[in-house]
């Protein structure tokens, strides 16, 4: 404990982190890393041994990975929702990888050159971290809501295995047709470990069974997955989001107006620069690169009310103020937000507020709401598939959410005639 207290070891774990993220591991030399943290090389070594130690600091000082599964534990007891508990821990996976893509490509294709002993090191520290996402499958498990014939620690590695997997591939290719963005990756994700990996309790299968028709399973498992995101936010909720965003500062407010005024994933907003906001007197526009490459409006009017003109609005308030150079749109601390910033964010936002349906207001509603609410406003289904780059399947859904909307909209006029 006290190693990992002394103020020579952190400089140098953190002035490492920060060169490895950005030359990777092989083209960071120690000497760089010494220099950058203000320390004599020989320190370096003699907390260290050698470069490949400190990586190994490094990787075990974050503690990304078990913060994250202890999370999921946690969560085990606050929701019953399996299917969103694992989105979470792996949004929040990926999102932590997408802070340091250069240590995660040097990790993977730089091992071989690690002496063995370190190799070994970095192993134990996967598992450890393995450990704590089976301990979520225990305990899911124990509470009768899954059942499944493999034991608790393979679920755990299959689902971390296929995340790394996917960072490799994203951090190391580009223009593969695998998946359309990563929203797409993780609800195919979740949805076929679900129910390939393991599946509902009996119980479970008995209080839906007088709920929902027999329908194939890939059917039930596309539906079931699409429906449980489909729950637009009330309008009061959404300015009283906005109001707080408001107070918080300028980049804050563009942060909620982009959500709620475009339909963006988080990831999308994240990967927003500055070169991608066209705006003039008669239309605001964003340029999506992630997926499907394609433009997107951001609204004057959201929800009922308007936030501002198409060339004065929260958006182009905060890109006046910037007085950096920094081509992405949205800064934390001089970086890019990440989405795990992101969605510390939004909890700040969300805290206190309730749906209607007495839950706390996730992320995700931000986008299901815009969409919603387009096709409550007229948008063609034809014409929000090209917004969205969704597929009809995945969009029937909010068109059904839609007309019971407009549905009971007509109910209440006509009863105000009466």
């Amino acid at each position: 404990m006290s190693a990992q207290r002394n103020p020579t070891r952190q400089r140098l774990i953190h002035a490492a982190l920060e060169l490895f993220a950005v030359q990777g591991v092989t083209d960071t030399t120690t000497r760089q890393i010494s220099e950058l943290a203000d320390v004599n090389e020989v320190t370096l070594f003699r907390h260290f041994g050698n470069k490949h130690g400190l990586l190994l600091a490094v990787i075990e000082d974050a503690g990304v990975f078990a913060h994250l599964g202890q999370t999921l534990i946690r969560k085990a007891n606050q929701t019953s929702s399996i299917y969103q508990a694992l989105k979470d821990y792996a949004t929040a996976c990926l999102a932590a990888m997408d802070q340091v893509p250069a240590v995660v490509r040097s990790v993977v294709g730089e091992a071989g050159q690690y002496p063995a002993k370190n190799r070994e090191a970095i192993g134990r520290g996967f598992t450890q971290a393995n450990r704590y996402v089976a301990k979520y499958f225990e305990t899911v498990i124990n509470r009768g809501q899954l059942d499944t014939h493999l034991p608790a620690e393979k679920l755990a590695s299959l689902l971390n295995g296929m995340l790394l997997g996917y960072a490799v591939i994203e951090f190391t290719s580009e223009f593969h047709q695998l998946w359309h963005d990563r929203d797409d990756f993780l609800e195919n994700l979740i949805t076929l470990f679900l129910q390939g990996a393991v599946s509902p309790s009996s119980e479970a299968k008995l209080e839906s069974s007088a709920l929902i028709p027999f329908q194939p399973l890939a059917t039930i498992a596309e539906q079931t997955t699409v429906a449980k995101k489909v729950a637009d936010l009330p309008a009061s909720l959404v300015h009283a989001i906005l109001q707080r965003a408001k107070k918080l500062g300028l980049q804050e407010y563009a942060i909620v107006y982009v959500l709620f005024g475009a339909g963006l994933s988080p990831s999308e907003l994240c990967r927003l620069e500055r070169s991608h906001h066209i705006s003039d007197p008669h239309q605001q526009l964003l340029q999506i690169t992630q997926g499907t490459v394609r433009q997107v409006p951001v609204n004057q009017w959201i929800m009922g009310k308007r936030y501002g003109s198409y060339t004065r609005n929260p958006l182009t308030q905060w890109l006046k103020s910037r007085k950096e150079h920094q081509p992405a749109m949205f800064l934390q601390a001089g970086q890019p937000f990440s989405e795990s910033e992101l969605l510390q964010l939004w909890q700040l936002l969300s805290a206190d507020f309730l749906t209607p349906d007495g839950k706390t207001p996730a992320i995700e509603q931000t986008q299901q709401t815009w969409c919603v609410e387009l096709l409550m406003r007229g948008m063609a289904l034809a014409n929000l598939r090209i917004l969205t780059g969704w597929d009809a399947a995945k969009l029937q859904p909010y068109a059904d959410r839609a007309r019971e909307k407009a549905a009971l909209e007509q109910a209440l006029r006509l009863d105000q005639k009466a």
